[in-house]
């Protein structure tokens, strides 16, 4: 399967690794040169310099045999235009966005992206759908793959609540890398402490799901 991933901030960086680690054919694309400069000595071939955005760039990662993009830029416009391009331009079959604003929610569906990953939103979902703090949710997954963006909000008896990212015994190839507070939203980094009510954003294979909740629900 190949993937072109668009945005290499922490989310997809952390999505390229895990997806390569699956042995999918992955390639990151990255517009700001300092930010390239520091992935690629680490990601090697598997991310290229460009804007994401534009047609020249897109035919040189391959868009028109491309499985699956994933636009996850902190830009909402950019991951909508990059989508739009992928479907309408080069027929690609999945297209997946990420995005900031809850209120671009739908119109991103509207406009035909197939999948939709969006942290407020689905923050706002678990206090209507009453559901108990601390549950694992599955947001979205890529396509026969095998990686599913879950968040978890954790209650102030987390074992993850006062504890460091870095510290968390996590199950292999699972990250976590994006942090809501409050209003604001955080990247996670290995110094970065978890609070009480965090709703925290992680990449993990599916397989497990059961682990995770070992290690951020209470009760464990």
């Amino acid at each position: 399967m190949y993937i072109v991933v668009v945005g290499g901030g922490n989310v997809g960086f952390h999505l390229t690794k895990m997806l390569l680690k699956e042995g999918h054919e992955v390639l990151l694309v990255e517009k700001d040169r300092h930010t390239y400069q520091q992935l690629e000595p680490q990601l090697g071939s598997a991310v290229m310099l460009g804007d994401g955005c534009e047609t020249r760039v897109q035919q040189e990662a391959g868009f028109a045999r491309a499985d699956c993009v994933a636009a996850v830029t902190g830009e909402d416009e950019d991951n909508l235009i990059v989508c739009q391009m992928a479907k309408n331009t080069w027929g690609v079959e999945r297209a997946i966005a990420r995005v900031n604003n809850p209120e671009r929610e739908a119109l991103f569906k509207e406009l035909g992206i197939d999948g939709v990953v969006s942290a407020t939103e689905i923050l706002f979902n678990l206090v209507e759908q009453e559901i108990s703090a601390g549950s694992i949710v599955p947001l979205a997954a890529l396509r026969r793959g095998k990686i599913e963006v879950i968040e978890a909000v954790l209650t102030g008896r987390s074992p993850a609540v006062g504890r460091r990212v870095r510290d968390l015994n996590l199950p292999p190839g699972s990250n976590i890398v994006w942090v809501v507070r409050g209003e604001h939203g955080l990247i996670a980094e290995g110094d970065t402490e978890l609070e009480e009510n965090d709703l925290v954003v992680i990449l993990a294979p599916v397989e497990h799901a059961a682990d995770l909740r070992k290690v951020l629900e209470s009760g464990h």
